[in-house]
C-alpha cells in the first residue's frame, strides 16, 4: 500500500505469449455465498451522469498550483485511508485500524458509522480497514461493502447493511462474501469500486514480500496480483479474474462521465505507474508485473511488452517519491477548467500531479502542487469535487485560491 520494497532476490518468470482469459475462483480462496434474499436481486449499473465531458484538456493546469489550494474539511482522524460518498451529501472516511466516520453538514460525527476494531488486523502497516464501496442501489437496499485484513492477515470482503438510523450501520448484518489468504503483510491492495457495469471491482496486490516471489502477478489462477470482479447481486457467484499483472493497485477509480478506468499501481524500487483502460472494459488484460516495473523490464526479465497494458504515466523514485496513490478524474462544477483532468499523487513526497491528453492525444503529466501531505488516498463527493486524504489525520478539498 504505502511503502516500497527492497531489491528482490528472486528471478522473474519468462514472458508468456498472451494474456489469460478471466478465471473462476480457485480452491485457495474461500467464497461464502450470501443467504437467499427475500426478493429477486437484479444487477444495477452505476449511473453515469448526463453531463458531457468538456473539450480535451492539456493536463497543464497551473504552474505548481498557483491558482489552487486545499481547504481543511476534517481533522483529528486516526490514519485515514479513504474518502467516498453514498450517493448523498455526506462524506464517509475510513480510519485504517479503527472505524468508518461520517462528515455531515461540515461536521465530523462523533459516533462512527461502523466500528471494526474487533475484526481487523491492526499490527501491520499495510493492513487494516482498506476499502469501502456503496451499492449502486444503496438508497433502496442499504448495502455497502468493505475490504479489510483480519486477525490472520487475510483479505476479507464483507457485505453490510445500514440500520434504521442512516448514520449507523448494522454490525449484525455482516456477510463474508470472500476470503483470500495473504502470504505476507504487505501489498494487500484494498480498493473496492463499483464499475459502470454494476460489478464490484476488487484490487488485489501480489501477496507481498519483494519482487513477487510466488509469481502471483502472472499466475492465471491466483487471486493475488489481480483486479477481480464480483457480481454481488448473483446467488452463489464467485469472483472473476478480470485482469492480471498488477503489483499493488492501492487506489483505482472510474471516470464518472466516461466509465474509463485509472489504476495507480505501486512500484518496486524504481518506478511508480498509472494505468488507463478506456470504456467499455475488456477482460483478460495483463498489466505486466513482474516482467515490467513501469515500462522498464524488471530484474532479469527479457519480456516483450506486446499485448500488455503499459502505463500512461510513470515517475521514478529519483524524481521524488516512493508509492503512487491513484486518484480521480475531476468532474465537479466548482473548477470547470479542470473537468476531464485526472489527479494522482505520491504518498511519501506529497507531490500531486495532473494527467490528461493534449491536442495530439499524448498523455501529459504536470505538477499541480507539492502538498507536503502523506497522500494515502484521493476522494470525490456526490458532486464530483476532489478531496485528498492525509494519512496524518486530515481531509482536504481542492479549491481556488
Amino acid at each position: 500500500m504505502l511503502t516500497a520494497c527492497t531489491i528482490p532476490t528472486s528471478t522473474p518468470s519468462p514472458l508468456p505469449p498472451t494474456p489469460v482469459p478471466p478465471s473462476p475462483v480457485p480452491p485457495t480462496a474461500t467464497f461464502t455465498p450470501p443467504p437467499t434474499p427475500t426478493a429477486t436481486a437484479t444487477p444495477t449499473a452505476t449511473p453515469v451522469p448526463t453531463d458531457t465531458p468538456t473539450a480535451t484538456p492539456t493536463g497543464v493546469v497551473s504552474p505548481e498550483g498557483a491558482q489552487y489550494a486545499f481547504v481543511e474539511i476534517a481533522a483529528g482522524l486516526r490514519r485515514p485511508v479513504l474518502l467516498t460518498h453514498a450517493g448523498d451529501e455526506r462524506l464517509f472516511i475510513l480510519e485504517q485500524h479503527e472505524q468508518i466516520r461520517i462528515v455531515q453538514d461540515g461536521q465530523l460525527l462523533e459516533t462512527p458509522f461502523l466500528d471494526v476494531r474487533e475484526i481487523v488486523n491492526s499490527n501491520a502497516n499495510e493492513q487494516g480497514l482498506l476499502g469501502l464501496a456503496f451499492h449502486p442501489d444503496y438508497a433502496a437496499n442499504g448495502q455497502f461493502f468493505v475490504n479489510y485484513t483480519d486477525d490472520n492477515g487475510d483479505t476479507v470482503i464483507t457485505r453490510y447493511t445500514v440500520s434504521s438510523d442512516p448514520a449507523l450501520a448494522d454490525p449484525a448484518s455482516a456477510e463474508i462474501l470472500l476470503t483470500i489468504p495473504q502470504p505476507f503483510s504487505n501489498h494487500n491492495g484494498g480498493g473496492l469500486v463499483f464499475g459502470p457495469d454494476g460489478l464490484l471491482y476488487i484490487g488485489m496486490g501480489d501477496g507481498g514480500s519483494s519482487g513477487d516471489p510466488q509469481n502471483n502477478g502472472q499466475n492465471p489462477t491466483a487471486l493475488l496480483g489481480k483486479m477481480l470482479r464480483l457480481d454481488v447481486n448473483a446467488l452463489n457467484a464467485g469472483p472473476e479474474i478480470w485482469a492480471l499483472g498488477l503489483r499493488n493497485p492501492w487506489r483505482f477509480s472510474f471516470d464518472r462521465a466516461t466509465g474509463d478506468l485509472f489504476i495507480g499501481d505501486v512500484g518496486e524500487n524504481k518506478w511508480e505507474e498509472v494505468n488507463y483502460v478506456p470504456a467499455p472494459l475488456e477482460s483478460g488484460l495483463n498489466f505486466g508485473w513482474n516482467w515490467f516495473e513501469g515500462s522498464e523490464t524488471y530484474g532479469s526479465s527479457t519480456g516483450d511488452p506486446t499485448g500488455l497494458i503499459m502505463p500512461v504515466a510513470e515517475y521514478s523514485h529519483q524524481e521524488g517519491g516512493c508509492s503512487v496513490t491513484g486518484g480521480h478524474v475531476y468532474r465537479g462544477d466548482d473548477l470547470p477548467e479542470l473537468r476531464g483532468v485526472y489527479f494522482f499523487g505520491d504518498y511519501c513526497s506529497g507531490i500531486i500531479w495532473s494527467l490528461a491528453r493534449n491536442e495530439t492525444g499524448e498523455w501529459v503529466r504536470s505538477v499541480l502542487m507539492r502538498s507536503g501531505f502523506s497522500l494515502s488516498s484521493f476522494g470525490e463527493d456526490v458532486d464530483g469535487e476532489l478531496y485528498v486524504v492525509d494519512h496524518g489525520g486530515t481531509i482536504y478539498r481542492l479549491t481556488k485560491k
